[in-house]
């Protein structure tokens, strides 16, 4: 976060907390800021551009639930500035996409100041994202990506297996739930989730980059997860060649990594631990 122009933000014309910082090293592109914490980045001239490691690891997943450039239907809990939606619009165009998101004053200064190609079959929505979930069609979305965070942290509604077994209820035979999972020290959390996940999807990975899996800082790991085997040779091949390098935990090495813990259910779930004041 340390490429932006100073002076140029959102200011009054978003909402509390919210700024728009103008990428310094890449013209026409944007840093999405909530209450300190990045959230976005959305280059409009190139939206396959990503910045963001963690989004690169999500489009790994979105470039191999369906043959290269085929249309897909996918659905994302979790708005922001709309990053992965514009690379599945310009990478599969076609593309059937809707998304959601609880802030509507942010949705609408992303229309506004972010606008998306307009010939891309993307519908925002504003709500619970659970709820906005639990009323989509079973089978209707070959891709899932669950990226909400209130702040910087994942609401413990939306950390479930309730919450998982809906996700998988919308998704096609062979269809991917990605989650971006914010986490750090021993990955308490994240073990749990994965476990979690698992619970409904039985094929999964899960991937970081290896100080975030070592516990050394607080960082994003996304979890990949299937009613059938995933293609995990490419996943790994793919975060490994990443420019921030990425490892890829799946079969026996996720098993240890779960290590006997058990799947989160509404009763005790909790929110996602909130990062140090000083991780952005």
């Amino acid at each position: 976060m340390g490429r932006r122009r100073a002076g140029e933000n959102a200011g009054a014309e978003g909402p509390p907390g919210t700024e728009l910082l103008a990428d310094a090293d890449r013209s026409d592109s944007w840093f999405l800021v909530v209450e300190g914490t990045p959230q976005s980045h959305v280059d409009l001239s190139d939206p396959s551009y990503l910045d963001f490691s963690y989004v690169r690891r999500i489009a790994h997943a979105a470039d191999l639930v369906a043959p290269e450039g085929e249309p897909i239907d996918a659905l994302h809990l979790g708005a922001g500035a709309l990053t992965l939606a514009r690379y599945v619009a310009h990478t599969r165009p076609g593309s059937r996409q809707r998304a959601v998101d609880v802030d509507a004053p942010l949705v609408d200064m992303v229309r506004r100041r972010l606008p998306w190609d307009r010939r891309a079959q993307l519908r925002v929505g504003i709500g619970d994202a659970r709820e906005w979930l639990a009323a989509r069609h079973g089978a209707s979305a070959d891709l899932v990506v669950s990226d909400v965070f209130a702040g910087a942290r994942t609401p413990a509604r939306l950390t479930s297996v309730e919450y998982y077994a809906e996700a998988a209820r919308v998704l096609r035979p062979g269809g991917f739930l990605v989650v971006n999972v914010g986490d750090g020290g021993a990955l308490a959390h994240t073990r749990g989730q994965v476990a979690t996940v698992r619970e409904v999807l039985p094929h999964a990975a899960l991937s970081a980059v290896p100080a975030v899996l070592r516990g050394r800082r607080f960082g994003n790991l996304v979890i990949t997860a299937s009613s059938r085997p995933l293609p995990v040779d490419e996943l790994a091949r793919r975060a490994h060649r990443d420019p921030e390098m990425a490892r890829l935990l799946e079969g026996g090495e996720l098993d240890r990594f779960v290590s006997g813990r058990a799947p989160v259910r509404d009763a005790d779930a909790v929110d996602s631990p909130a990062p140090p004041d000083d991780v952005f």
